[in-house]
C-alpha cells in the first residue's frame, strides 16, 4: 500500500471545459472531449428551468444520442454542432439573439455521470 493510493496525475494539457454558442454552432473546446473520454456518441440535456446544459458522453443506441467525436486526421478535438433547432431553443430558453452576440460557458464535469454541465446564466459575451 501506498501512500499516494487513490491519487491521480493531474493533466495540465487539458484545460478547463468551456462551450461557445455563437450563430453558426456550438463549439466544445477540446477539454471537454478529454474529459469526456473521447466518446463517439453523446446527448444533449437542457434543463431550461436553471437556464443549464449538459452533454453525457453515451452509446449509440441510447435514447436520443448523436454522434459527438469522431477522430479526424488534423487531431483536432474540439466538437462543433450546428443544428438550427438546437440553436433556436437554445435562443428562445435564454432569451438570446446569437446573431447579434456569441457566449461562452465552462462547463463543470460531473465524473460519474460522463457528463459536463454548462450554466448558460453564467456565460460571458464573445468579444
Amino acid at each position: 500500500m501506498s501512500a499516494l493510493d487513490g491519487f491521480r496525475a493531474f493533466d495540465f494539457s487539458e484545460g478547463v471545459p468551456y462551450a461557445s454558442f455563437t450563430q453558426n454552432g456550438i463549439t466544445f473546446n477540446k477539454s471537454v472531449t478529454l474529459k469526456l473520454g473521447e466518446p463517439e456518441y453523446a446527448r444533449f440535456l437542457i434543463n431550461p428551468e436553471t437556464k443549464q446544459v449538459a452533454v453525457q458522453a453515451c452509446s449509440a443506441d441510447d435514447k436520443n444520442a448523436t454522434v459527438f467525436y469522431r477522430p479526424k486526421a488534423s487531431g483536432v478535438l474540439s466538437v462543433r454542432w450546428n443544428a438550427r433547432d438546437l440553436l433556436n431553443t437554445l435562443e428562445r430558453v435564454m432569451g438570446w439573439n446569437l446573431k447579434e452576440n456569441g457566449y461562452r460557458a465552462d462547463g463543470v464535469l460531473l465524473r460519474e455521470e460522463r457528463a459536463i454541465v454548462f450554466d448558460l446564466s453564467k456565460a460571458i459575451v464573445l468579444t
